[in-house]
C-alpha cells in the first residue's frame, strides 16, 4: 500500500534507503540542489506541484516544501526482529501500550535508533501506527528501527518472557527509582499511553515497575521523553565509562 511522507530529512534517507520511491513532488520554489541530484542518480522522478497539492495530499503539516509517494512501510514479525539482533547483544526491546500521538512515536524511533535498541511494539488497536507524520518526526530512524504490530500485547510479553526476557514498565504503582535496577539482562521496557499508562493486563506481565523521580510541580512527562530518558539509563548501565 503506498502513503506519502514529507519534509527534507525524511525524503533524503527514503531515497538513500532500500524503500521503494516512486514519485517526489516538490513546491514552486524549492531549492535543495542535493535532493534533486539524488532523484536523477536513483531515477526516481520528481515533479513541481503548487502549495494546493500539498494540501490535499499530506494536508496542512510543515512539510518544508517537498513529499513523496512510497512504498507503505513495512512491520516486521516478532521472529523477525529477534532473528536480527547481532550474536553477543544483550537484547534490548521496547513496547508501547496505546501509544497514540504520532509525534512521540516518531520521538521514541529517533531515540530507539540512537542507543541500538532492536525492536519496538506496538498494538493493532488504539495506537498509532507508521504514517508520514511519524516518519517526519523520527528524521529518517524510522527506515532504521524495526517495528512490530501486534493483537495482543500481554500475550507478546508471555511469549517474549518464555525467551528469557524481563519486562520492566514504567508505572507508579509498586515501583522504585528507574536509576535502581540493573538493566544487564534480555529487556523489555514497557511503556504506557500518554493518558491512561500501562493496561492492566500488560502491567500484570512486569516483573519490575520503575519510576523517574519528580521534584517539581508537574507530575508527569511527555512519553517520549520519559521512555528517552530510561532508554538512555540502560544505555549508561550496558555501556559505563
Amino acid at each position: 500500500m503506498k502513503q506519502y511522507i514529507y519534509g527534507k530529512n525524511t525524503i533524503l534517507e527514503a531515497l538513500k534507503g532500500e524503500k521503494r520511491v516512486y514519485t517526489v513532488y516538490v513546491q514552486n520554489n524549492f531549492k535543495d540542489n542535493k535532493i534533486i541530484e539524488l532523484c536523477k542518480k536513483t531515477k526516481v522522478p520528481y515533479r513541481q506541484v503548487d502549495k494546493s497539492e500539498f494540501i490535499k495530499k499530506v494536508g496542512n503539516v510543515t512539510h518544508q516544501g517537498i513529499m513523496a509517494e512510497v512504498e507503505g512501510y513495512r512491520y516486521y514479525s516478532l521472529d523477525e526482529i529477534l532473528d536480527a539482533i547481532p550474536e553477543g547483544k544483550q537484547p534490548l526491546l521496547l513496547m508501547l501500550d496505546g501509544l497514540e500521538d504520532p509525534h512521540n512515536l516518531g520521538a521514541i524511533l529517533r531515540t530507539c535508533d540512537a542507543i541500538g535498541v532492536d525492536g519496538v511494539i506496538i498494538g493493532k488497536n488504539r495506537s498509532v501506527g507508521l504514517n508520514g507524520t511519524v516518519a517526519k518526526v523520527s528524521t529518517g530512524a524510522i527506515d532504521h528501527v524495526k517495528v512490530a504490530q501486534v493483537t495482543n500485547l500481554s500475550r507478546t510479553l508471555e511469549e517474549l518472557k518464555k525467551r528469557s526476557f524481563w519486562v520492566v514498565g514504567c508505572d507508579l504503582n509498586q515501583s522504585q527509582d528507574y536509576r535502581a535496577i540493573d538493566y544487564n539482562m534480555p529487556l523489555v521496557i514497557v511503556i504506557g499511553s500518554e493518558g491512561f499508562g500501562i493496561s492492566r493486563l500488560v502491567k500484570k506481565n512486569c516483573d519490575f515497575n520503575v519510576v523517574l523521580p519528580m521534584v517539581g510541580h508537574v507530575t508527569s512527562l511527555n512519553a517520549s521523553v520519559a521512555t528517552a530518558v530510561i532508554l538512555y539509563q540502560v544505555y549508561n548501565s550496558r555501556n559505563p565509562l
